[in-house]
């Protein structure tokens, strides 16, 4: 879409001309005018392309429903980074779900939503142009959330299929040798998105020590921590160390785990209370509402609610990725295994005219215009090479996603 931006600030002419929102995200938003029903459309648009867990959204709003009425006190103004109710609420509850011990509220602050975490905790880490440290493939809003507004630049660590998709020290240290730029931290995701894997904890202590002897902060990125499905169980950054130090930092949100990403509400867990004091400085912008922070405190304390619950979200979550995987399988279609998450990354690489990136946008293409199914495109993910694609399955009924994996079948032949 273009527009007039003559009379606009050069910062917003230059976001307007970056395109900020990808295009298979403004085809989705296209695409939604005319979804897939199996009745009255179906031949209809179906998103396999946007994180969301929406298997279990009935679960969620049916328990938020039984929180009790808002409390005066929710309207006023409060901390601006949660209130402390919350916050002990949100230690109590991380602490025994995933973190493997409680932190305390000034150890935790309150943003709305986990990009909003990201971009005011880079911000308090990095001058403008410093250098963060992304495993590719990537989720795509960490880009967004980084380079945006707070101007830090991230240095992609490319990883390769051909070796698992691991990440070792010497990527690491190849790619600040090939920065150009002084690097301040390295994000580091598990549950990984869109692999769907869950990092090992020799491979998580392995990214501490090398943090630790380049002296550059790692903000670990936990936010599928409890959406783990397979045989390897989750082991978050904070289960290895009696502290974290003033260099480790830890961001989660409820909008994956819950498939709450509409209440806008994420956290961050540190030990270095100038970065949370630099946060607070921010938050005025970025705050979460008082009735949400009372609706979520009420349900993550029902602990036999929080223990069933997670209980049936990862049976769903298995579920749904068995399913997919079985028509993944049948239609031969290469995948990466996953044991997290809501995505599989797809391998379509056989499928491009050429081995590159123009080859696999016109095959993205291709299956959003002829099988009206839309992926994440492997350019958008920051893949190394061309050929990979993300499918998300869990924000739509598995029915639908086998019906998007037969049309891609027969469109691929």
């Amino acid at each position: 879409m273009s527009y007039d931006t003559r009379r606009l600030s050069y910062r917003a002419q230059g976001l307007l001309a970056g395109e900020a929102i990808p295009e298979y995200l403004q085809r989705h938003s296209e695409g939604l005018n005319e979804p897939f029903d199996p009745a009255a459309n179906p031949g209809g648009y179906i998103g396999l392309c946007e994180a969301e867990n929406r298997l279990v959204a009935e679960m969620v709003a049916e328990r938020l429903d039984r929180a009790p009425g808002v409390p005066a006190a929710a309207l006023g103004y409060d901390a601006m980074t949660g209130s402390v109710r919350f916050r002990e609420q949100l230690g109590r509850f991380m602490g025994r779900t995933f973190l493997g011990r409680e932190f305390g509220p000034d150890q935790i602050s309150v943003l709305a939503g986990a990009g909003s975490v990201l971009e005011n905790l880079f911000y308090a880490l990095g001058d403008p142009g410093d250098g963060v440290l992304v495993a590719t493939p990537s989720y795509h809003g960490f880009w967004l959330d980084l380079e945006l507004r707070a101007g830090v630049s991230i240095v992609p660590v490319h990883r390769s299929i051909d070796d698992d998709f691991r990440l070792t020290p010497e990527l690491l240290d190849r790619a600040v040798a090939d920065a150009g730029r002084p690097v301040k931290a390295l994000l580091f995701t598990s549950p990984d998105n869109p692999l769907g894997t869950v990092t090992s904890p020799e491979e998580i202590g392995r990214v501490l020590a090398w943090a630790d002897d380049r002296d550059v902060h790692v903000v670990f990125d936990e936010i599928y921590a409890l959406s783990v499905f397979g045989e390897r169980s989750f082991t978050s950054c904070s289960e290895l160390r009696q502290s974290l130090g003033e260099r480790v930092h830890i961001v989660w949100a409820f909008s994956k785990d819950f498939g709450a990403s509409g209440l806008r509400c994420g956290v961050l867990v540190s030990e270095n209370l100038a970065i949370h004091a630099a946060i607070d400085a921010f938050a005025y912008w970025a705050c979460c509402s008082g009735h949400t922070q009372h609706v979520l405190g009420d349900m993550i304390s029902d602990e036999t609610w929080v223990d069933s619950y997670i209980g049936s979200m990862r049976g769903l979550l298995r579920g749904a990725h068995a399913r997919l995987a079985a028509a993944l399988d049948a239609g031969r279609i290469r995948h990466h295994p996953a044991a997290a998450g809501v995505f599989v990354l797809l391998d379509l690489r056989s499928h491009l005219a050429a081995p590159t990136w123009e080859a696999e946008h016109s095959l993205w293409i291709r299956i959003l215009e002829q099988a009206r199914v839309n992926l994440t495109p492997g350019a958008a993910c920051h893949v190394g090479e061309p050929g990979f694609f993300r499918l998300c399955y869990a924000g739509q009924p598995t029915d639908t996603v086998e019906v998007a994996v037969r049309r891609i079948v027969k469109l691929l032949g």
